[in-house]
């Protein structure tokens, strides 16, 4: 049975993906920043047939529960086929460039990019000994540089100085992740999931849980056909090909 770990999954599109890659055959560990959470979260997939799922205490800021959770799924397999790195934070509003705190920037870095680096190198080396890994890091179509620099677009005055940047700077990461793997049969992609009705944005959007976390899991799901290296948003942008970055 391949394996999965998808990270900040005790709610939300992160908790739909670990629903969707079970259904799909995974072992899924579902890091959860705190474990009660997570084992409620692991309780309610039981109930609805889910039982191929276990918590992970997995705080993506804290280099000692990285690890802690590195140990433990490497006593229980050798081997690690998907990652999705979903833990993700807005950063509270406004946002402003100009009265932002260095501390508002520190912490959303500290989930949003430096997160992901701390997971995916803690965890490379079991996601190599997969036939075929893959690694899917959650992004946002406001993390394009084009969008926000559109003066005619919809989006143009919709600006958060923190968020964005650091997204962006994890579109950059995921695209050099890419490229050092390129030799690989690693596929790493980097995904916007839409703007979906979660916690995160209030409930408000226009995507669901299930459209969203269909979206993630597709590119966990890939065959050696797939792309790598790409900026995925399909809720606004069907064909990858006319995506901006």
């Amino acid at each position: 049975m391949k394996s999965a770990l998808v990270t900040g999954a005790n709610k939300g599109i992160g908790l739909e993906v670990v629903r969707q890659l079970a259904q799909n055959g995974f072992f899924v560990y579902l890091g959860s920043r705190n474990l009660e959470s997570g084992l409620a979260a692991a309780e309610t997939l039981k109930k609805n047939g889910i039982n191929q799922v276990e918590v992970v205490q997995l705080d993506v800021t804290d280099p000692e529960s990285v690890q802690a959770a590195r140990t433990l799924i490497g006593e229980k397999t050798p081997v690690l086929d998907v990652l999705v790195n979903n833990a993700g934070i807005s950063g509270g509003f406004p946002q402003s460039a100009l009265t932002a705190s260095i501390d508002q920037f520190e912490a959303v870095y500290d989930t949003n990019l430096f997160g992901v680096v701390r997971v995916t190198q803690a965890f490379i080396d079991l996601l190599r000994q997969a036939p075929e890994p893959r690694i899917v890091n959650l992004t946002s179509a406001m993390a394009s540089l084009t969008l926000a620099a559109d003066t005619l677009g919809s989006s143009y005055d919709n600006k958060l100085a923190v968020y964005q940047s650091s997204k962006s700077a994890l579109n950059m990461y995921t695209i050099n992740l890419a490229y050092e793997l390129r030799n690989s049969p690693f596929k790493v992609n980097m995904v916007c999931p839409g703007y979906t009705q979660t916690d995160f944005t209030g409930h408000q959007g226009t995507s669901t849980v299930q459209e969203a976390g269909q979206r993630i899991a597709k590119y966990a799901l890939i065959d050696q056909s797939g792309p790598s290296g790409r900026f995925i948003s399909e809720e606004y942008f069907p064909e990858p090909a006319t995506c901006p970055w």
